[in-house]
């Protein structure tokens, strides 16, 4: 590139207008990325195995969602293995 091109290119990548833009995207990269991860680390997700059928480990008092409205468990199932 020229040097009249570049100094234009990074006038205008680097713009203050352009922080909200990068900010936005940013926040929804890692939100994307936070809620794969919680889906692949469900209790219906077979990673391994050794135990082909992890959701029949799940006791009837045991809650697996993240939001629980109007029920109470005695506790919350937690994944012992990756």
């Amino acid at each position: 590139m020229s040097s009249p091109m570049r100094k234009s290119f990074m006038r205008n990548w680097f713009a203050v207008e352009a922080t909200p833009i990068f900010a936005v995207v940013g926040l929804a990269v890692v939100g994307g990325t936070w809620y794969l991860t919680r889906l692949a680390r469900g209790p219906t997700v077979v990673w391994t195995k050794e135990n082909p059928t992890p959701w029949n480990d799940i006791k009837p008092n045991e809650g697996t969602k993240l939001l629980t409205v109007n029920q109470h468990f005695d506790k919350s199932w937690e994944r012992r293995k990756l």
